[in-house]
C-alpha cells in the first residue's frame, strides 16, 4: 500500500530543492488516482491558507501535450499569488511553463453533486484572464494522472486580472491569446475548457462534493488553461488577453 506521507514528503523535498524527481508511480506500482487525491490532501494540509481551485486538463491542446484524457484539479495556495506588475522568479521553480486561464471569483458558497454551469455561473461575482505558471515536478512533465493529482496538478504561480462581472458575456465565445516575448504563440476561445469555462467550474463543484466539499465566496477559481503551456526563462515576458476581460502581463526574472 502506498505511503501518502511519504510520497507527500518527496514533493515537498522537489520544490525545497528545486530538482525534478521521477514518477511516484515508477516505484510506487499500486498509486491509483484515489491514492494521488490523497497525497494532494497531504499537501494542502500543510501550504497554509487556501485562495481556490484550479482544473487541470480540460482543453484537447492540454490533453494532447501530456498524454492524458480526463480533467482533474487541485488548489490554489494563497501564498503563491503573484501580484499584478510583480515578476516572476523562475530561480524559485524547476521547468517553469505559463498558461492563460479564464478566472472565475466566486460570490457565494457553491456545493452539491448535481451544480450545473447555470448554477456557477449565476454564484459568480466576477471573471477575469489570469495566468498560471505551471511547475511539474516530474522529469520532462512526464506523469500518469494519478501522479499529476498527487503532484498537485503541477500548480506553482498564478497572476489574475481585475474581474468583471459574468452578465452578458459569453464565455465560450472569448477569445484567447498568449504572447511570449511579444509574439502571439497560441490562441484559444474559451470553449476549449470542456466546452464552457462554467462547464469545467461546475465539473469542479461536482468532483469536490464527492469529497464532502465545495467552492466558498471569496475563493478563485481558474478554470483550465486554454492553450498548450510555454515555457519561461529569465527575461521573459508573457502576456495573455481575453476579450471583455482584459490583459495580463507577467515578467520573468
Amino acid at each position: 500500500m502506498a505511503n501518502v506521507t511519504e510520497l507527500a514528503a518527496r514533493l515537498s523535498k522537489a520544490v525545497a530543492d528545486r530538482i525534478a524527481i521521477e514518477q511516484l508511480s515508477e516505484d510506487t506500482p499500486d498509486l491509483d488516482l484515489a491514492t494521488g487525491y490523497a497525497v494532494q490532501r497531504a499537501l494542502r494540509e500543510q501550504a497554509g491558507p487556501l485562495a481556490g481551485w484550479k482544473l487541470g486538463i480540460t482543453s484537447p491542446a492540454k490533453q494532447a501535450q501530456v498524454g492524458v484524457k480526463d480533467p482533474v484539479y487541485g488548489f490554489l495556495a494563497a501564498g503563491n499569488a503573484l501580484d499584478l506588475g510583480a515578476p516572476l522568479k523562475t530561480g524559485e521553480l524547476i521547468q517553469p511553463r505559463a498558461e492563460p486561464e479564464i478566472v472565475f471569483t466566486m460570490g457565494r458558497d457553491l456545493a452539491g453533486p448535481h451544480v450545473t454551469a447555470a448554477e456557477v455561473l449565476a454564484a459568480t461575482a466576477g471573471v477575469a484572464v489570469g495566468v498560471e505558471i505551471l511547475d511539474s515536478r516530474y522529469r520532462d512533465y512526464r506523469f500518469t494522472m494519478a501522479d499529476v493529482v498527487a503532484d498537485n496538478t503541477s500548480a506553482a504561480r498564478y497572476v489574475i486580472g481585475a474581474p468583471v462581472p459574468p452578465a452578458g458575456i459569453d464565455l465560450r465565445l472569448i477569445g484567447v491569446v498568449l504572447e511570449h516575448n511579444g509574439e502571439v504563440v497560441t490562441t484559444a476561445s474559451g470553449a476549449a475548457s470542456l466546452g464552457h469555462p462554467a462547464a469545467a467550474v461546475a465539473w469542479l463543484v461536482r468532483a469536490l462534493a464527492a469529497e464532502g466539499e465545495g467552492l466558498r465566496a471569496g475563493e478563485v477559481i481558474l478554470s483550465g488553461g486554454l492553450t498548450a503551456a510555454v515555457p519561461v526563462a529569465p527575461g521573459d515576458v508573457v502576456v495573455a488577453s481575453a476579450d471583455r476581460l482584459g490583459t495580463v502581463e507577467l515578467r520573468c526574472q
